[in-house]
């Protein structure tokens, strides 16, 4: 991954300097990327001998021999899912592109074999009551809703467990036994589960103040009503790029208002917009912090996390925001329930 860029070439270079860069590189394969760094193609030692043994020249440009369907990884892959096809088409690396399929980075499978478990904590907010979603709460709550065919909580474990990120933290309350009942100490999940009970309820960051040891590692919180296929190595990795003390995701909402906007001075009509669009950035739910911010949280009191945000902003530490375009619900409402349920299978039937 972090010698990728010795490996981005022009479909102009000849098949000479394309030998040469192989011998360079150890990473047996160069990607052809256009002035954008979109890919065009790959070129191993293999397509250079097979273009050689039909007359091709050393002086000759690579474009005739330049494979042009590689299989790729995308972002909001998980590395199995990277993995899965690698195996099946018997691959040594693949590119990782986004989703305008500029080259990010090069997988290397054999690493991404090797056992990748990270130390970063996950905090799951999972002690709401989940009043807006009553009566299917009464009994049950939320995070423990099926969706699909698993509790939405089991899909936001597993999606992270998927990452390595496997030390898991939730934050109880309401019908915390339901959940302790279900995830036992996470081992059948293939996680650590450690649980901090909210005696009262503290807001999206004031349970963090219950920790009995402070974390070392930049760590993530997230809500637990929240299914999204984010890629979390991509929000780590943006956060400890960027230094940052918290990384809030942040999803794009439009607003239409459904009249002719007129602004006016005085009396005198300026403009007519008619049923103009807004756009806001609004908080996803989910957050990257470090261990430095636990400070600024008072002890067993209610606080959330915009009051943390703002309390950050206010002494002068580094905040930033992390876009979310991949998919991402909050499951708030019956309709985003039955929402939840209806794309289910679509969004998450193949990650499983």
């Amino acid at each position: 991954m972090n010698d990728y860029k010795k490996t981005l070439v022009s479909p102009t270079i000849t098949i000479r300097q394309a030998l040469a860069l192989l011998d360079q590189t150890s990473c047996q394969i160069l990607l052809v990327v256009d002035s954008q760094h979109k890919l065009q193609g790959t070129i191993t030692d293999g397509d250079i001998r097979r273009g050689l043994l039909k007359g091709l020249k050393l002086e000759d440009d690579i474009e005739t021999i330049v494979y042009k369907n590689p299989t790729v990884g995308y972002l909001i892959e998980s590395n199995q899912q990277i993995i899965k096809k690698a195996v099946t088409k018997k691959l040594h690396q693949i590119p990782l592109v986004d989703n305008e399929h500029r080259v990010v980075g090069l997988k290397e499978i054999d690493e991404l074999l090797k056992p990748a478990v990270k130390k970063n904590r996950v905090v799951l907010m999972v002690g709401g009551l989940g009043t807006r979603l009553y009566p299917l709460t009464k009994e049950t709550p939320k995070p423990m809703l099926k969706v699909g065919d698993k509790p939405i909580l089991e899909t936001i474990v597993t999606r992270f467990a998927d990452y390595g990120f496997v030390n898991i933290v939730m934050c109880v309350n309401y019908k915390a036994e339901m959940i302790q009942a279900h995830f036992s100490d996470g081992s059948k999940f293939g996680v650590n589960i450690e649980y901090v009970l909210e005696e009262d309820r503290m807001g999206t960051a004031g349970a963090l103040s219950l920790f009995t040891t402070k974390p070392v590692d930049p760590f993530f919180v997230m809500n637990g009503d929240i299914l999204t296929n984010v890629n979390f190595e991509s929000l780590l990795d943006y956060h400890q790029t960027h230094y940052a003390a918290a990384t809030m995701c942040v999803r794009e909402y439009d607003f239409q208002v459904p009249y002719g906007v007129v602004k006016v001075n005085g009396n005198q009509i300026q403009t007519i917009e008619e049923k103009p669009v807004h756009k806001f950035f609004v908080s996803a739910g989910i957050y990257m912090l470090s261990p430095e911010t636990l400070d600024h949280i008072p002890k067993s009191q209610y606080y959330d996390m915009p009051t943390l945000f703002e309390k950050l902003i206010e002494t002068n530490q580094k905040t930033i925001s992390f876009p979310i375009y991949e998919y991402w619900l909050d499951i708030g409402r019956i309709n985003e329930y039955e929402q939840a349920n209806r794309e289910y299978c679509e969004v998450f039937g193949a990650l499983r």
